[in-house]
Parts: structure tokens; sequence; C-alpha cells
């Protein structure tokens, strides 16, 4: 977003300290500096212009004009008018929203000044201050209530919010025609295919006093990546285990939450893995992914759908040799929790407003079965259960794939072997047998006190340090939740890193046998 730039007008002599700390305040709030630039003329390097001229060509380009009144009035030029006067003017001439504010003093006014003043009085609501608290205090209800008329600050859900500066002309009506269409067949939807435009958003909610809210662009917009940059959808392959540079298939998809959903699936689809059957039981060969395309098609669209829109970041759809993760900034809402994922829970969409036409659609349904039907269609297909996580502000969904090929296993061994730190721990002879059997172990999940058992441990932390910890680093072995190493739910299993290695031990002893 362009930031909203701010003219601060005024004797300068008389308010050199508040101007400066208005500045500073400004460029040094978390809020107002995602938001406003400040200009000041004492920022301003020497030049070969008129101080009157430079003052002006800023007021043209400011967005929100500050006057600070007082006593002076200013030098007055050959018809006797301050420049405090003639910002004052402009401003009001080019319509920018103008915020004043008078200092309350026992000295004398001057004439000019008062009539400035009760100028100002006249069009405008005066705020006096007597201090500079007083002063930023005044400012910051004036800047918050700004932002909230022009819709950067939102009281309501973000989805129902009007988006800046968007009109029913960037509404499609081809992609309204679609949705009509496809939610008539999918959902005996009422509304007939000739609605117009104006009459569909409203029966869905999708104005905001007459303009298209956030929901309505994400919707049906003609490019609703120029209203909500980041709402784009990244999708990314790797032929290795973990993220390495160059990227093999690399793509970035934009427009509507049904155009991205559509792309992001077919990327995926088109990178998997397929078994193609027999045609015994009918005229068509079956075809079998490494993993179902409606699982894929669960994933993507439930983040598209509950992620957070106000947020910098972007979806991002990631396909490994071994698993399919989908990042989604944001996170989950009480009473909902990781843990209720995994049970029947009733539906708490984060932008109801997207997921009502998402529904109509078929897209999702509306019970809250979403995650429990992919744990059941994994189940089905013999795929390890999904898993989910918070991390750094992410909402993680990782869904395993059904087979690892062999040669992606030999290139992640060789990169486990010279991973710095690592050395130490590149064969098997190097750890204990306690190590072994732990690694055993853990090629299903398992809690510290089962691993405490195999190594005759009683000292929790002692075997965290001398035992498991080790394992960690060397990335043999990973927690099931990593951002609470002593959870009471904390479990450890086995990496890739770690089944490969015990994989290269079972074939140098089958070796060994022969």
């Amino acid at each position: 977003m362009k930031p909203i730039r701010i003219f601060i007008s005024s004797v300068q002599k008389e308010f050199a300290e508040e101007r400066a700390a208005l500045r500073d305040y400004l460029r040094g709030d978390p809020l107002f500096r995602r938001f406003y630039d400040v200009f000041l003329f004492e920022d301003v390097p020497a030049q070969d212009r008129r101080a009157d001229d430079l003052y002006l060509d800023e007021v043209e380009q400011c967005d929100i004009y500050i006057g600070l009144f007082g006593c002076d009035y200013g030098y007055e030029d050959a018809k006797g008018v301050s420049s405090t006067q003639r910002e004052f003017d402009m401003a009001g001439e080019l319509s920018r929203p103008r915020f004043i504010f008078v200092k309350k003093s026992t000295s004398e006014c001057h004439p000019k000044m008062a009539a400035l003043i009760d100028k100002a009085g006249s069009q405008l609501i005066r705020r006096r201050f007597t201090s500079l608290p007083e002063l930023i205090s005044a400012v910051y209800a004036s800047l918050v209530h700004h932002l909230e008329d022009v819709g950067c600050l939102r009281t309501g859900p973000f989805d129902a919010t009007a988006a800046h500066n968007a009109t029913l002309e960037d509404i499609s009506p081809e992609k309204v025609k679609w949705f009509l269409s496809r939610a008539r067949n999918a959902r005996d939807y009422a509304l007939a295919e000739t609605t117009p435009v104006t009459d569909v958003l409203t029966h869905l909610d999708l104005l905001d006093k007459g303009k298209p809210n956030h929901a309505a662009i994400l919707l049906f917009g003609v490019k609703p990546q120029r209203f909500l940059i980041s709402s784009e959808l990244k999708c990314m392959h790797f032929h290795t285990l973990e993220k390495h540079k160059p990227i093999p298939s690399y793509q970035i998809f934009k427009g509507t939450v049904f155009d991205m959903v559509d792309k992001a699936v077919d990327f995926v689809m088109s990178k998997l893995n397929r078994s193609v059957g027999t045609r015994e039981l009918g005229p068509q060969a079956p075809v079998e992914y490494d993993i179902p395309q409606e699982v894929v098609a669960e994933g993507i669209v439930n983040a598209v759908a509950h992620r957070d829109y106000t947020s910098n970041a972007s979806v991002e759809v990631q396909l490994f040799p071994d698993r399919l993760e989908i990042w989604n900034p944001g996170t989950i809402h009480p009473p909902l929790t990781l843990e209720k994922l995994l049970l029947p829970h009733a539906s708490q969409p984060n932008n109801p407003l997207i997921a009502e036409p998402l529904f109509l659609t078929k897209y999702i349904e509306k019970a809250g079965s979403g995650t429990v039907d992919m744990l059941k269609r994994c189940r089905k297909a013999g795929l390890r259960q999904p898993e989910f996580l918070i991390d750094s502000g992410f909402f993680v969904l990782t869904i395993w794939r059904k087979v690892i090929p062999d040669s992606v296993v030999q290139v992640e061994k060789s990169q486990l072997e010279s991973v710095s730190g690592v050395d130490k721990i590149g064969t098997m002879s190097a750890l204990s047998r306690h190590q072994v059997e732990i690694l055993h172990k853990c090629l299903t999940d398992n809690g510290i006190t089962e691993l405490m058992e195999i190594a005759g441990r009683t000292d929790r932390t002692k075997f965290r340090n001398q035992v498991l910890n080790p394992l960690i680093e060397a990335r043999l072995l990973e927690m099931t939740v990593p951002d609470k190493p002593r959870s009471s739910k904390q479990k450890y299993r086995a990496t890739v890193k770690g089944r490969a290695l015990l994989k290269k031990q079972t074939r140098e002893a089958d070796t060994d046998g022969k």
C-alpha cells in the first residue's frame, strides 16, 4: 500500500518541539509507520528553490494536512499572507483532509492568526491542546479515525469490509455468471444465471455501503491481487526431502480463490506419481496417485478459505518426494485446537463470506468435517496420518505420500554424511546400541517414557541431553511437538534420514549374511 503522506503546517520557530515530536512519534509508532509518511521542511536538504514554493508543492502532493496554530502568524509575503495561511487554503481547495490543533496560550495572539483560527473553526472541528502529550493524543485519535474511514483499519471482519478504492467495475460479470451456474447445479442455488451482478453480491452480503468488500474481490474480482497482493498462491516442487535451491518447479498463481485452488490442485496432481490399474471392473482403467486428489483439494481449499488475508505472507504449497506441505498464514482460534481437528467439530470459518460461495459450489462443506474426511481418505489409501502444526504464524498441514523413491533416499543419505556437525553420526557404528534401538523404536511415534526404558534410564534431563538431543541435532530423530520440547504430549519419531540410516544397516547386514 502506498504510504499516506502527511504535511505538518505551522510557524516553524513557534512549534519546533511539537513538529519534531510528531514526526518521531509517527515514524516510531508500530501502527502509524505502516501507513503514514511525514513531511517536515526541516528534513529537506538545501535546494535552489524558494521555500514557499516547496511548501505548496508538498501540500499538493500530501494526503493529509495537519495544522498547528498558536500565537504567531509567521512571515508575510508581499500580499501580507503567511505560508501557514496559504498552506491551509490550498489544502482546502484540493479537498485534502485537514486536522487543526490550536495551542492554548496566555500570550496575545496575532490578529491575522486569530482570524485564521476563526476561519478554520467555521469550516472544521478544531482540537485545543496545552501540552505535547495532549497534542500527540489528539493527533493519534484523528489519524486512527482517518484509517478507519479509508478502510485501512477494520472494526468489522476482514472479508466484510470494503476493499479500498474498489468499485463494481472491478467485479467480473463472467465470473459471477460461472458461479451462478455452478451453484445451481451443485446446491440448487436460488438465483438464476441472468441475475444482475449487484443483486448477486447483495444476496451474498458482498457489498459494504454499495462497494465490493474484500470477499467479493477475492471471489469475483477481475484482478484480485491488485487490491490484495499477498492473496496469490505459491506452488513449489522439490526433488529432495528438504528445501534446496534452485527450485525445480516454482509457480505463482493469481486470480480468484476458485482460480487459485484449481491451478494449485492441478500443479500438485501433475507432479505426483500415479499407477494405472486394469479394466477388470469397467471400461476405464482406474488411476491411483501417491495422494488422493480429494485430499490434495481439501488441504488447498481449506488454506485459501481460512487463511489470514491481513498477513503479508501467501499460501505456500510445497511438494517433496515424501510429503505435501501446505503453509497457510494464520492460526486456529479457540475453542478449536489442533487436537480437535482430528475429531468431528463445528464449522468455524475465519472468512465466512468467502466460505459461503465455496460451499455453494461444493468446493468445501460447512460441517467442520473437512479434516476428518481427509484423515479417513488417507487411512483408506494406506497413508500415514496427516499432521497439523502452528509454526511462525503459519498453520501447516503435512500430508504424507505413499512411496519414497529409492533414488531420493540415496541422495538424502549422501547429504546426511556431508552435513556439518553430523559426520560423527554418519554410520551406525557411531551410535550407541541404545540409540540404534531407539531409532528402530521410533519408526512409529513414541513417548519419552518408552524410550527411557530401552536405555534403562531414570533421569529425564540426562536422557534428553545424552541420548535424544544428539540424535535430534544429527537430524536422525525429530519431535512431534517441536515448539514445546517438554510437553506431556511430546513424542519422538525417526526422520527420513534416520530411516535411511536404518535401511542402510539392514542392507549391509543382508550383504554380510550372504
